[in-house]
């Protein structure tokens, strides 16, 4: 007899449905409806796409023409969530904003040394898979190589991911396999609506994987 799927109750739809909304309606975001997860009592979380090696669980696009269903109307995602309640908050990068998502360990240093420096940051993602991604002002996926190579990193060396168009990131409060939920290091608050351009936060962030690499090296 098949176990009983049940809904985790942190991604009931009500709050999921409130905040991809707000997402679009206070931040002016493109919003997509995504994958969500199933859990089974005492079993490991699956994702509705139903694949058994899927690489993001309950955290992707449902269709191949994901980029065209996107919206940053509030009713229209209101009306997308109410029809699949459950669906992850996926945000499409490469328009409003792009992101550089690099390792959490990496990403929290970098965030102490902004601080320090006194950089300004937009909002900061920390997804359930130990990563964090940065928004900067759309154009970065263009923009990264030239500056990694003007501040001495090869691109290849760091483990730093740019998003750009035809790519998206994991919004808080969806919760990704077995790893947690996406929370907002950094919230979205009206003093970081303005993101920094790409060149503003891309020394920091190097610094930190670069610092990281060097030391999985030395070991």
């Amino acid at each position: 007899m098949e176990d009983t799927l049940v809904v985790p109750r942190q991604l009931s739809g009500l709050h999921l449905l409130d905040t991809a909304v707000s997402y679009a309606q206070e931040r002016h975001w493109e919003v997509l409806p995504g994958a969500w997860l199933e859990m089974r009592p005492g079993g490991a979380p699956l994702c509705s796409c139903a694949s058994a090696d899927c690489p993001a669980p309950g955290a992707h696009p449902t269709r191949p023409d994901w980029a065209n269903h996107a919206s940053g109307s509030g009713s229209e995602v209101r009306r997308m969530w109410t029809k699949q309640p459950r669906s992850s908050v996926l945000l499409p990068t490469g328009r409003t904003f792009d992101a550089l998502e690099v390792p959490e360990s990496a990403g929290f240093h970098a965030l102490a040394r902004t601080e320090r420096m006194e950089v300004p940051l937009g909002p900061v993602i920390s997804t359930g898979a130990r990563r964090m991604a940065f928004f900067v002002l759309p154009g970065a996926l263009a923009k990264v190589p030239r500056l990694l190579a003007a501040l001495g990193w090869p691109q290849d060396a760091l483990d730093l991911t740019v998003r750009g168009e035809g790519d998206w990131v994991v919004a808080p409060p969806t919760r990704m396999g077995a790893g947690g939920c996406a929370q907002w290091a950094r919230r979205p608050t009206a003093a970081n609506r303005w993101l920094p351009d790409v060149e503003e936060v891309l020394s920091p962030l190097a610094y930190a994987c670069g610092r990281e690499a060097a030391a999985r090296s030395a070991r």
